[in-house]
């Protein structure tokens, strides 16, 4: 019997918890909207047990904001508490590219060039959404092979807070990101840990002087 493990309660939570928190980013639940989980559970075909466990970690994460006994509702996007977030989880790239460097092998560096050439892709053609599915994919691969869970789990909690701005402001800085993104490769392809750490800094502070141009 050990092959029998109580895992669906988990599996509907954390698809409930992808689900709302993607309609959240892309702005198909708005700033302010208010959530019920009878409503987003049917919707979802879940009982709302998984809904209102998936509300409750959105709470943690900043993206629903709940008054016991009266409503739960999407956060409003707040600048400041963004560039902060944005602070937190470009230090944490910044800390897994250094470690990552010194142990990717010619594959990995291959995945981050076909993730930015996806990225390239999305962003001269306006797709935003494939913007930044291309441009996590690329960074994870240097989230992965550091294998700092710490930083992963940081980078993951915190990134949905950002890119909900940057869906708003997609522009000129992130079409300058692929470019930035190639010299992160090419540093990463010669094993350079500086020039990679650096790379990434500037990429980060790229996007923190984006959001500053938008207040």
């Amino acid at each position: 019997m050990e092959a029998i493990r109580p895992v669906e309660r988990t599996l509907l939570r954390d698809r409930a918890y992808a689900s709302i928190r993607d309609a959240i980013v892309a702005g198909e639940l708005e700033p302010g909207a208010v959530v019920r989980d009878a409503e987003l559970a049917e919707r979802l075909g879940l009982s709302r047990a998984p809904v209102r466990q998936a509300f409750s970690r959105l709470v943690d994460e900043g993206l629903l904001e709940s008054k016991p006994q009266s409503y739960t509702r999407v956060t409003p996007l707040v600048t400041a508490e963004v560039r902060d977030a944005a602070a937190v989880v470009g230090s944490m790239h910044e800390l897994a590219t250094r470690v990552a460097v010194s142990r990717l092998f010619a594959a990995d560096v291959q995945a981050m060039r076909a993730a930015n050439e996806r990225f390239a892709a999305a962003v001269g053609s306006g797709d935003v959404d494939g913007a930044l599915r291309a441009d996590d994919e690329l960074h994870d691969v240097l989230v992965r092979v550091a294998g700092n869970q710490a930083a992963a789990a940081t980078i993951a909690r915190y990134t949905p807070l950002i890119r909900r701005l940057e869906r708003r402001r997609f522009g000129e800085s992130t079409c300058r990101s692929a470019g930035l993104h190639e010299q992160l490769i090419d540093a990463c392809a010669h094993g350079s840990v500086d020039e990679a750490v650096r790379a990434t800094a500037e990429i980060w502070r790229t996007l923190a002087d984006d959001l500053a141009d938008g207040d």
